[in-house]
């Protein structure tokens, strides 16, 4: 034996010792992945030929390897806190330098940009004011707290019961201020361009059997409107006799029937209203009404559905990322939107990475180039909001593991002992 192995040996149960208490300082830290020291025998050059007995010179600490297993997972209420489920990182900017982490915790900065604590930009894809993602380029993400611009109703689907059994009535007498003029009434807020809300009233008169039908005497309702109480449309002036929308027309079973509805349109059961407004907002708002699906069957008159495609403006209440990534925004109208979508970045061999700390990689030639992807797609994990990785540190497996490199530390040591001991010895004969 000689000082050589002993010295080596010493110095690769440092570095194991070093890389295991790396490991236990951060069985705390987020997203953090443990390494493990690769070691390696060493033998002198020799011009022995092959087959001569060869004496090794101690062993060299040939790499040290990042486990990237993964941790555990932790939920909390923190919504820019996200873990990734599987294989991934999520891809940091910091003045366009990229680098690369597994660590979820984020937050807003003052211009509503998300980082993490060291200030880096998370990357993903945008999405503009409607919603629609611009996935052809990466960048910076940043939440929108812009309120959410209204859509003013333009369609509006209700489907109906008119009872079959309601007395006959006649449209000459009819006014939306007495209930015993018409038969049935409902009613549904739109929307106008500036996000203001209209009540629309509608008004069902049930006019009996039907000489003009074909075949004739399908029953037949004539239909009233009024938005904030005023008829639409208008009565032609001089007359004030409210003029009705349209018909539906019903054929023997309590079906509707395309031909004899009025007016007739494509696609069939549909009225218009044109709104006049007076507000500031789009004048006139042109509404259609559908009517599929509505039936004339004996029982009580009633709204069996009834849905309108406008909306008021709304603000933005609370957000959160999906599984696959995408920012949604929930709005205080009730609406959601997509704000944005996280990229995540895998890597042919990820041990490559160098590690650059804050828990942060930088790709390098032996890691490979970096295979952008959306989560839960091409080997990617999914994304869990609310929650955060833990590091994947195993307390009890390192702490064995240092009592084994500890031994490893005080066997070398006593080579080096027994070493100087034989020296001694040979320095003292005579």
């Amino acid at each position: 034996m000689g000082f050589d192995q002993g010295l080596s040996g010493l110095n690769a149960a440092s570095t194991d010792l070093n890389v295991i208490g790396n490991n236990i300082a951060n069985a705390s830290t987020v997203g953090f992945k443990g390494a493990s020291v690769q070691f390696a025998d060493v033998y002198a050059s020799s011009l022995n030929g092959g087959g001569s007995p060869v004496v090794g010179i101690g062993v060299s600490s040939n790499s040290i390897s990042q486990q990237f297993n993964q941790g555990t997972i932790s939920t909390n209420s923190n919504p820019l806190d996200i873990a990734i489920n599987g294989n991934g990182f999520f891809q940091m900017s910091t003045n366009g330098s990229i680098s690369y982490t597994r660590n979820g915790q984020f937050q807003l900065n003052q211009n509503g940009q998300i980082v993490n604590s060291s200030g880096a930009n998370l990357q993903g894809y945008l999405a503009n004011s409607s919603g629609i993602l611009n996935t052809g380029v990466a960048t910076n993400l940043n939440i929108n707290t812009a309120n959410l611009p209204p859509i003013p109703t333009s369609t509006i689907t209700t489907g109906l019961n008119l009872n079959s059994s309601a007395p006959v009535l006649t449209t000459a007498g009819f006014n939306a201020g007495n209930p015993s003029t018409y038969s049935y009434s409902t009613s549904v807020t739109v929307y106008d361009s500036q996000g203001n809300s209209h009540a629309l009233q509608t008004y069902y008169v049930n006019t009996g059997p039907s000489a003009t039908t074909t075949p004739a005497g399908q029953d037949v309702w004539a239909v009233y409107a009024t938005v904030d109480g005023t008829g639409v449309p208008a009565p032609v002036a001089p007359s004030t006799t409210p003029v009705p929308i349209g018909s539906l027309a019903f054929n023997n079973a309590g079906a509707l029937d395309a031909t004899n509805t009025t007016p007739v349109t494509s696609p069939p059961f549909t009225m218009n209203i044109s709104v006049p407004l007076a507000n500031g907002a789009a004048t006139p708002q042109s509404v259609n009404i559908s009517y599929t699906g509505t039936t004339q069957y004996s029982g009580v008159s009633g709204v069996n559905a009834q849905t309108q495609n406008g909306y008021a403006s709304g603000q933005l209440t609370q957000f959160s990322a999906g599984p696959n990534g995408i920012i949604t925004g929930t709005y205080s109208n009730g609406q959601t939107q997509t704000l944005g979508q996280i990229l995540l970045v895998n890597f042919v061999n990820p041990n490559g990475l160098h590690s650059a700390g804050n828990n942060q990689w930088i790709a390098t030639s032996t890691s490979g180039v970096p295979l952008v992807g959306t989560p839960g797609n091409s080997n990617l994990g999914a994304l869990q909001s609310d929650a955060v990785e833990n590091s994947n540190t195993d307390l009890t497996s390192e702490l064995v593991t240092m009592i084994t490199a500890q031994q490893d530390y005080q066997a070398n040591a006593q080579t080096i002992k027994t070493e100087s001991q034989i020296t001694q010895t040979l320095v003292n004969l005579r």
